[in-house]
């Protein structure tokens, strides 16, 4: 069972992501899981955080969290990407890809449960946005950008019932 508990919106200031792009063909047995596993075996996570800057601490206070971003259009193959928000045009090291992000607001859900059963719910979250008065917002080609934050400690470290909790954040007007 899981349960949203807290929903807000969030401003960020204009960020690159930086991480690897997968897609469906990239799952096994349904998740990214095996591709998680193998960012913390390589430390990719840690390679992207040296490129963090004093500045980008300040100004985005969910600055050390790793993050599953994902971006959906109908009738277009659905993108899956795992990295971190990094200082706007930081440049991507070898072996990373970057979208840039302008200033922008999020609609934020934070999802509590256990996992697995927290994972997947993004269009529940994006249905409670919505009845709360958000809209959620589109690119410039009517795609529709969402992702999972693995914040630090709500995730990582479990309540006495092995509850988490994973941000779901959708971009909103």
């Amino acid at each position: 069972m899981h349960e949203i508990v807290r929903t807000y919106k969030q401003a960020i200031p204009a960020m690159t992501f930086i991480g690897i792009k997968y897609g469906d063909a990239d799952r096994v047995q349904g998740s990214f899981t095996a591709k998680w596993e193998e960012w913390f075996q390589t430390d990719r996570f840690n390679q992207l955080e040296s490129l963090m800057t004093d500045e980008f601490k300040n100004a985005y206070e969910d600055f050390n969290t790793n993050m599953g971003l994902m971006r959906w259009k109908e009738g277009e193959p659905f993108e899956y990407w795992i990295g971190m928000f990094l200082p706007e045009d930081t440049v991507a090291p070898e072996g990373f890809e970057s979208i840039n992000f302008p200033a922008s607001q999020l609609g934020v859900c934070w999802l509590k449960g256990i996992i697995p059963e927290i994972f997947g719910n993004e269009e529940e979250c994006a249905n409670k946005l919505s009845e709360e008065g958000f809209e959620i917002a589109r690119d410039e080609v009517e795609a529709w950008w969402f992702f999972e934050r693995y914040g630090c400690p709500r995730f990582t470290n479990p309540d006495e019932f092995g509850n988490v909790i994973l941000d779901i954040c959708h971009f909103v007007k």
